[in-house]
C-alpha cells in the first residue's frame, strides 16, 4: 500500500523512479519494486526515500485504513 502511494506521488510530482534510486544510493530495481508492491520496503529505505522527497515520514501514511 505504502509503495503504490509513494508510486502515485513519484507520478504525479513528475519524478522518475531513476532519480530516486540515485539520491538515495538504493538500485532501480529495488525502487521498482517497492513502487508495485512486489517488495515490502524497510524502515531504512522508507527514510530515504521521504528525505530525497522532502516529505514528513508520516506523508505515505496518511488515511491509511487499518
Amino acid at each position: 500500500m505504502v509503495g503504490k502511494r509513494i508510486k502515485e506521488y513519484l507520478m504525479s510530482n513528475g519524478i522518475k523512479q531513476t532519480f530516486i534510486a540515485e539520491k538515495t544510493g538504493l538500485t532501480p530495481m529495488v525502487i521498482s519494486d517497492i513502487c508495485n508492491n512486489d517488495r515490502k520496503i524497510d524502515c531504512c529505505e522508507y527514510y530515504k526515500i521521504c528525505n530525497v522527497l522532502n516529505v514528513p515520514y508520516d506523508y505515505f501514511f496518511k488515511d491509511l485504513e487499518e
